[in-house]
């Protein structure tokens, strides 16, 4: 198969679809891959590393629309590539289309296939490929967040971890999956006061089990998230519904309730977010503040480590290229059902039950 690797066209975006280890895998199995001149250089990855790989360099990201058919990127395309796709081109990227109708309808006119990582998802419930971008997110966020609580960054100037005499920074996570276990190892192992709220007890005994009963854990009612949201110092947002629409949880008049120069990190903004006053902000500019609150919302948390997040996701996402590659889409189906579930749009129809939920479309199973 011939796959194009292109440039992230988000001026936000630093990470690349695959790295020279991945396009010399590709190129071993005997496929053509294409890579834009520049797609690694934010990433640390010269043109000439991807030339020994194998790869076949271009100039433009029309180029790699034109030669190849499997298109393997980050972020979901911008308008000015959505353009070039065709019905022949299968898409892999994160997508995330629950929050997004407009990008959604665009897309299904082109015809093309589009496969999301995000909803890929296996039998015993592991997200083979969201996973590792939600770790990085969940440590991440606790990182920001103490980055402004700094008084001279917003903040009210408490530090997480405190000093002995002094009381300790409150985190509250909402959410105990990837990114939200993450976030909380994160900020127990800074020595913050750490409150954990899901609706899946399982995975509140697992976290009470772990760390000994010091952390608080919480069954999410609206009750006990206005009585944590108001004691936090550090409200972080991880809650995800897999191709869903986030729910929000968290409402305005909540969010009044905290202390001035506090911070909400709302990882779950590319599904919309999960707190009323979340909207989406960039690396470049990534808060903003709303009663007196900072919010950091960024739609690509992960982006601003994408040395890491590459390789990251990379490990997870090369069997499944190699398999579509080699035998199909249908016949990689076959050997990873879950690859399935990735499909979003196919035949110009939303073949995604939660996303076509999520935006009032009509639903059509995959047609295999």
């Amino acid at each position: 198969m011939k796959i194009g690797i292109p440039k992230e066209k988000n001026n936000d975006e630093s990470r690349v679809g695959l790295t020279p280890a991945g396009v010399g895998q590709l190129v071993l199995d005997g496929n053509e891959v294409y890579v834009q001149k520049g797609a690694g250089l934010a990433t640390g990855i010269t043109d000439e590393e991807y030339i020994s790989s194998g790869a076949i360099m271009v100039d433009t990201f029309e180029e790699i629309y034109e030669k190849a058919t499997l298109i393997i990127k980050v972020e979901k395309p911008l308008e000015c590539e959505i353009k070039l796709l065709k019905p022949h081109h299968i898409l892999y990227a994160y997508l995330h289309l629950a929050a997004h109708k407009k990008t959604t309808l665009e897309l299904l006119k082109t015809g093309a296939t589009c496969i999301a990582f995000e909803t890929i998802i296996q039998e015993d419930g592991v997200k083979p490929i969201l996973s590792p971008m939600s770790e990085v997110a969940g440590r991440m966020a606790v990182q920001v967040g103490s980055f402004y609580l700094q008084k001279n960054n917003g903040g009210m100037g408490k530090l997480l971890g405190g000093v002995p005499g002094v009381e300790r920074g409150k985190v509250v996570v909402l959410g105990a999956g990837v990114a939200g276990q993450s976030a909380i190892k994160t900020a127990f192992g800074m020595g913050a006061e750490v409150t954990a709220i899901d609706i899946d007890m399982n995975k509140l005994r697992y976290l009470d089990d772990n760390y000994k009963s010091q952390i608080t854990t919480l069954y999410s009612t609206p009750r006990n998230i206005e009585k944590a949201v108001s004691e936090a110092d550090l409200l972080i947002g991880t809650v995800l519904i897999p191709g869903g629409k986030t729910p929000c949880l968290v409402t305005k008049k909540y969010i009044n309730t905290m202390q001035k120069g506090s911070v909400i990190v709302d990882v779950a903004i590319d599904q919309g977010g999960c707190f009323e006053t979340s909207k989406i902000t960039t690396l470049e500019n990534p808060t903003y503040v709303v009663d007196g609150v900072v919010h950091y919302c960024v739609g690509n948390m992960a982006g601003a480590y994408p040395i890491t997040a590459t390789v990251s996701v990379e490990n997870s996402i090369l069997k499944y290229a190699r398999e579509i590659a080699s035998k199909g889409l249908k016949r990689a189906c076959t050997v990873y059902p879950e690859l399935l579930g990735g499909i979003n749009i196919m035949n110009e129809r939303v073949t995604c039950r939660k996303v076509a939920d999520s935006l009032g479309l009509d639903y059509v199973g995959v047609g295999f």
